[in-house]
């Protein structure tokens, strides 16, 4: 099956022989897993223990060619990524509506504003307007390092590039300007924790 990403290049996967060279024992702190693997199991150790109903958003996906090999099963062709609307996960906690993005880099010393579009901005700032409450989490993925940096900090560093200023926030500006993540077993991220200091400093 073929997926386009919204400007019609083709998604392609690791090729079968490059996955069978990469190296089988990772340490504890690149264990080969994404942002968004923790964080997914995260948000399942929060729904199972009670404490918060926070769930990724699926990404819609537009099907442009079908096949029916058997009147009873149909196989997708192809299909699009369509252009995600907003951020990557939402829900409840303490009866506060939670709305953030994910990203990772393998910068060091800053972090592009190019991982983010201004749509996801103008969304989290949307949400911050009505009460709730909207961050990125930020993970520079050498050296596995986990920033939380509200949404009013963010539009700070977006509107100073679009004045002409930088293009990436630097890894000063991020520690200045966030809360640091620390990583744990059970859950692995424990952004919860953070969000009770911010409810807790913006009563």
């Amino acid at each position: 099956m073929a997926f386009h990403y919204p400007n019609g290049r083709k998604f392609l996967s690791k090729p079968k022989e490059i996955q069978n060279r990469l190296p089988k024992k990772m340490s504890y702190s690149n264990r080969g897993k994404t942002l968004e693997d923790d964080l997914n199991e995260t948000n399942k150790y929060y729904l199972a223990n009670g404490i918060a109903v926070i769930h990724k958003k699926p990404t819609p996906i537009q099907i442009v060619n079908v096949h029916y090999p058997k009147r009873s099963a149909a196989v997708i062709k192809e299909a699009y990524f369509k252009q995600a609307s907003t951020t990557d996960y939402n829900g409840v906690y303490k009866g506060r509506y939670i709305d953030f993005e994910a990203k990772e880099t393998r910068n060091t010393s800053s972090f592009p504003l190019k991982n983010f579009h201004e749509h996801q901005v103008i969304h989290m700032n949307n949400v911050v307007s009505q009460g709730g409450i909207a961050f990125v989490i930020i993970r520079f993925s050498l050296t596995d390092d986990l920033y939380l940096m509200e949404a009013v900090h963010l539009s700070s560093f977006w509107q100073r590039m679009k004045e002409g200023g930088r293009k990436s926030i630097s890894l000063t500006e991020v520690i200045e300007n966030s809360w640091k993540i620390p990583l744990g077993f059970q859950p692995r991220i424990d952004y919860i924790k953070v969000i009770d200091l911010l409810i807790k400093e913006h009563e």
